[in-house]
């Protein structure tokens, strides 16, 4: 009987142990998902700071799916169309500042290979001189992990109308 007993509480143990370890597993992955997905969205402006081109392109998906839709009138479809868009950026009259991030909230799906955002974005920049700034734009996407990669699948930038 005793030897049954200690059986049973070291089998216990056993799967206590190892389903706390799994647990704390999941956790730690998922904060580090979280973070790579930070660091994508964020590269997303920040690559201005510096017009690093390959940083941005390696960013967003490379498929005519790629959807990203401006607070004007303008939608830029599918990888082609954003990089001849990406075109402006290059002349020497346009300018980072600094960009920020505020209340950046990303859920994780439950199959861990689809991620959605949304955060408030001051993206401040010069042009020529002047302010070419997008302060206080609501900004939402779409994140796949494709070939164990995070990348920008749709993106939308908002103003809140007063």
């Amino acid at each position: 009987m005793k030897h049954k007993l200690i059986k049973l509480i070291v089998r216990a143990a056993f799967i206590v142990f190892f389903t706390s370890c799994s647990q704390v597993t999941v956790e730690e992955k998922r904060e580090s998902e979280i973070k790579e997905i930070t660091k994508i969205i964020n590269s997303c402006i920040g690559w201005f700071k510096n017009k690093d081109f390959n940083l941005l392109f390696s960013v967003v998906v490379h498929d005519s799916n790629y959807i990203s839709v401006h607070p004007t009138d303008r939608v830029i479809r599918g990888f082609e169309q954003f990089e001849k868009n990406s075109e402006v950026f290059k002349h020497p009259d346009f300018k980072y500042v600094r960009h920020e991030l505020k209340d950046l909230t990303i859920n994780i799906s439950k199959s861990g290979d689809v991620a959605w955002f949304y955060c408030i974005l001051d993206d401040i920049n010069e042009w020529k001189g002047q302010s070419a700034n997008w302060e206080n734009a609501r900004w939402t996407g779409v994140l796949e992990k494709r070939n164990k990669k995070w990348v920008i699948v749709q993106q939308h930038f908002s103003f809140a109308s007063e």
